[in-house]
């Protein structure tokens, strides 16, 4: 017989918070300390077309005046690779030069995935057309590819075009590392010095997971379970295959789950994923948690593989350039008591054999989080988490634990030796101070290194704005500011006080928008009064006070107002 989820007593999975989530605190609180790792960059739009290259180069002007490192860049495997071996970099000859031009580094995401069908995607650009007829027929583990061979395939019977499945990369994974030496080739002289990081897309939307909750599969969005993808002849030859290792032989298989199958073709993925989570089964029997074990392995080979192409493709170029890869706060129907934690193991993240209340597992990332250990590299490889800016939201219809992930996550990063930077999860977190309190709480109290801000736009003027120069303030703990001088002089001085003492010589720095600046970069306390004195001893009239709100301020002579960007 076929083996299907069996029914089980259903318990409400207790989900005891090992981290107590510390409320945030104000942001002008000086509980940081100066962490030499810490980055501050803004993305890019999904695409920057002629017409919004004047708007976008002005966002990325004012992200780098009040501080931003550096700008991740989407680049796009269907938009280049326009036939196999055959790329067209122009587009991003000119990205790259107007974001280089600006001082500000760059951080290429190799972008294997499809834009399109997620949320905030505004463009439709899907994998190369020529990759899905390239492999049919093939045969890889006595599995012959049709048409679909290349594509997730779903609960539902339904097949995915946004990501490569992983159980595919016996063959295609070259492909990533052919496309990693074709960007080494365009890039590797020109930019060798201004890269900041390389992202490596390992799934839907960038991220390492399988597209459980994605477009081609109806009724599997926020906050539903989402839909299992391992129903691909490629993915149930793996799962038979892993289990018959497991336990050596189909007796030991029929041993350990209580069954009495006669062939391995009948091992199969649930064949009602529905009462499969309902009943308990993926993480109460035998069968359940031995197949959420092997679809949780399956995406961290998968993984693997793509970071050790790409590594072995860039070899020594971008010296020192770490790789980065990112995975998704899957924050809902943590606690729903239908099914806890099963849209995180839907989308592959967790294990369900391993204690998913305890910190020594990483809550069930443990392996999620500890790939970043295991690439075939002597870069560093650092890992991108998603949803800093959320809230719990423990009742229905969400069930979340956003907060209590951001937490999880980044403590057990830190237990493994993992860098971990974040993300804002949706534009619209970083439109409100409630979502700033809570990426500055993350900051305060988990080991981040850096955030990522989707997008720039949102950040370019208003809340946004003053909200992320002041967080860059907050962590960067330095100041550069900027004086345009009221008269020709051989010299100026930051006199301060209130906080700070020492006159510091100031440097010219050049004629900007008209005016000649002088700057000088301190190391201050949060928050210090100061003026400008010139060589000859005059005081310009005003005094100032600066109060911790961005890593560059501008002042204008006379005038009392310190500002965020060059006026």
């Amino acid at each position: 017989m076929t083996v299907r989820a069996r029914s089980a007593l259903v318990g409400l999975l207790a989900l005891v918070l090992a981290v107590a989530v510390p409320s945030a605190t104000p942001a002008g609180a000086a509980t940081a300390t100066n962490n030499p790792a810490f980055t501050a960059n803004v993305m890019a739009p999904l695409w920057v077309d002629s017409s919004q290259m004047a708007t976008f180069e002005a966002q990325i002007q004012s992200a780098k005046e009040y501080g931003a490192d550096a700008v991740s860049v989407d680049v796009w495997w269907g938009k280049v690779e326009t036939s196999d071996q055959v790329f067209d970099w122009s587009y991003y000859d000119t990205l790259f030069s107007r974001i280089k031009a600006r001082g500000l580094k760059i951080v290429p995401i190799l972008s294997f995935h499809q834009c399109g069908g997620n949320v905030g995607d505004t463009c439709n650009f899907p994998l190369p057309g020529w990759i899905w007829g390239k492999y049919q027929d093939q045969t890889l583990n006595g599995v012959t590819l049709d048409a679909n061979g290349l594509k997730h395939r779903s609960e539902q019977g339904n097949h995915s075009v946004e990501t490569i499945q992983g159980w595919a990369d016996g063959l295609v994974s070259g492909e990533y590392g052919a496309f990693a030496t074709a960007f080494k080739n365009r890039y590797g002289t020109t930019y060798a010095n201004d890269l900041q990081e390389i992202n490596v897309s390992l799934g839907p939307a960038g991220e390492l997971r399988y597209p459980s909750y994605n477009s081609h599969d109806s009724g599997t969005g926020y906050p539903t379970r989402g839909a299992l993808q391992a129903y691909s002849p490629l993915a149930v030859k793996s799962w038979q295959t892993a289990a018959v290792a497991k336990y050596g032989s189909l007796a030991g298989v029929n041993s350990a789950w209580g069954t009495s199958l006669t062939s391995t073709t009948q091992i199969q993925p649930p064949s009602n994923a529905g009462f499969f989570f309902t009943s308990g089964d993926y993480r109460n029997i035998t069968y359940g948690k031995d197949f959420i074990d092997w679809y949780n392995q399956s995406l961290v080979t998968h993984g693997r593989t793509m970071l050790d192409a790409v590594a072995g493709a860039l070899g020594t170029s971008f010296a020192g350039v770490p790789l980065g890869y990112k995975i998704p706060g899957v924050h809902w129907a943590m606690t729903n008591p239908s099914y806890p934690r099963a849209a995180e193991v839907a989308a592959g993240l967790v294990q369900t054999s391993i204690d998913m209340n305890a910190g020594a597992t990483g809550h069930g990332y443990t392996k999620v989080v500890s790939l970043a250990t295991q690439v075939n590299t002597t870069r560093q490889v650092i890992l991108h988490f998603t949803c800093l800016e959320m809230s719990n939201e423990y009742s229905s219809p969400a069930y979340s634990g956003a907060q209590d992930l951001v937490f999880w996550v980044a403590q057990h990063a830190q237990s493994k030796g993992v860098a971990i930077k974040g993300e804002n999860a949706l534009a619209g977190g970083v439109a409100t101070s409630a979502g700033w309190d809570n990426i500055v709480n993350a900051f305060d109290y988990a080991p981040y290194v850096g955030l990522t801000v989707l997008r720039v736009g949102d950040v370019a003027s208003g809340l946004g704005m003053s909200r992320f120069a002041s967080f860059i303030a907050r962590y960067r703990q330095q100041v550069t500011v900027h004086y345009a001088e009221p008269a020709s002089a051989s010299g100026y001085t930051l006199h301060p006080w209130n906080g700070l003492t020492g006159d510091r010589p100031m440097t010219y720095e050049g004629y900007l928008n008209g005016r000649h600046w002088w700057t000088v970069t301190i190391t201050p306390n949060p928050t210090f009064s100061f003026c400008f004195v010139s060589s000859g001893g005059v005081w310009d009239g005003a005094n100032r006070w600066y109060p911790a709100s961005s890593t560059h301020v501008y002042v204008l002579p006379s005038s009392t107002n310190v500002a965020i960007t060059r006026p």
